[in-house]
């Protein structure tokens, strides 16, 4: 007679019960490390092969070269890290009620509106060393086993795995929603090749809802589930190393590094709790930046300010380039010209280009109206 379902060995040598309670006990050592939530996948993310598939062929990646490099490895773990066969994805939270609402500065012109996520320290480092905790606090359990820790480090389809691990759903503006938590958190992988119980999948529950669509400033969001990065924001004012297109440099308003209007949006994100990390604060008031002052920074002042942010990745170059669009923006005053001015002759050709267009749009404004 074969033994009890909860008895029978697997490959890596535990039993059923076993793995049950090994899932249990992750959980609760990820909640104790500081993660809002911990979620099991499996590795089959083939019914996401094709739209990836479509979505590089329609060139919806940009210049992001690495998405096409990488391919289908994206959705196919097991390519990535050979041996895994579940993966364990984490949530950490970042939104703050102490953070200036991203709402109230984009009605505020002559301030900088920064993506909420990067505010405060850069998540990657952080929620790398608690993934990596979490794999010794295992590995203290059942003694070595085989994993690799992620936090968009590498080719991973991390929301379709977090939606597999019952972190959320994949909402129309293709961010992942949790229906107690909204969207604003960053996710977290962990893979390994121990062949844990799998949990369930959530329902969509978008329904009919159209906001993030509709709020798009450069309708980024061609269709449910279809984002083209070339048209959006956070990918211009980040992915992108060169010129702005001019005609989504209206659009982008005072926005100078992301974009979060289909999140603020988002009803689910009523429910978005305080993050418990000090860490995901804003540092040096970057949650309601006054434009002219950021434009001064020379580029000492920026890597000291930026240190141990994500913000410090797009260089000062790109950090300039984004916020003479936004002084473009800004309504018309002596210090607005005066801080445009001063970069005239930047040694940047790329500065100097968003800098002449920006006092263009000044210029037409201040030009008299023909009779």
């Amino acid at each position: 007679m074969s033994p009890p379902e909860a008895e029978k060995k697997t490959k890596a040598g535990f039993s059923s019960r076993d793995l049950r309670q090994l899932a249990e006990k992750i959980r609760q050592w990820g909640m104790e490390l500081g993660f809002q939530q911990v979620g099991i996948a499996d590795i089959d993310l083939r019914e996401h092969e094709p739209r990836l598939r479509e979505w590089l062929r329609k060139g919806f990646h940009g210049d992001m070269a690495y998405m096409q490099r990488h391919g289908m490895k994206r959705a196919r773990p097991a390519e990535l890290v050979p041996g895994t066969v579940r993966v364990i994805s984490v949530r950490m939270d970042y939104a703050s009620e102490a953070v200036t609402p991203y709402a109230d500065i984009l009605k505020q012109p002559l301030k900088g509106a920064v993506s909420r996520y990067a505010l405060g320290r850069d998540y990657h480092k952080l929620m790398r060393r608690r993934l990596q905790k979490l794999a010794e606090k295992i590995q203290a359990d059942i003694g070595p086993f085989g994993y690799r820790a992620f936090v968009d480090s590498a080719p991973v389809l991390e929301k379709a795995l977090a939606e597999k691990a019952g972190l959320g759903w994949i909402g129309k503006h293709t961010n992942l929603i949790n229906a107690r938590a909204g969207s604003w958190f960053f996710l977290g992988e962990l893979f390994t090749d121990v062949p844990l119980p799998v949990d369930e999948r959530p329902g969509f529950h978008c329904g009919s809802c159209r906001k993030c669509l509709t709020a798009c400033p450069t309708q980024a969001i061609v269709a449910p589930f279809q984002v083209d990065a070339r048209r959006c924001i956070s990918y211009l004012t980040i992915e992108n190393k060169g010129v702005i297109p001019e005609g989504f440099r209206r659009p982008m308003g005072n926005r100078i590094y992301g974009c979060d209007d289909c999140q603020m949006v988002c009803p689910w994100n009523k429910f978005a709790g305080n993050t418990r990390e000090k860490d995901f604060l804003p540092r040096h008031r970057l949650d309601a930046p006054d434009l002219v002052a950021l434009f001064a920074w020379d580029e000492a002042t920026f890597l000291q300010k930026t240190a141990g942010s994500a913000i410090r990745r797009i260089g000062h170059v790109a950090w300039l380039r984004n916020i003479a669009v936004a002084l473009g923006n800004a309504p018309t005053a002596p210090a607005v010209i005066a801080a445009l001015e001063s970069r005239l002759d930047d040694p940047s050709p790329l500065v100097r280009e968003h800098v002449a267009w920006a006092l263009h749009q000044h210029q037409k404004r201040q030009a008299p109206v023909p009779s």
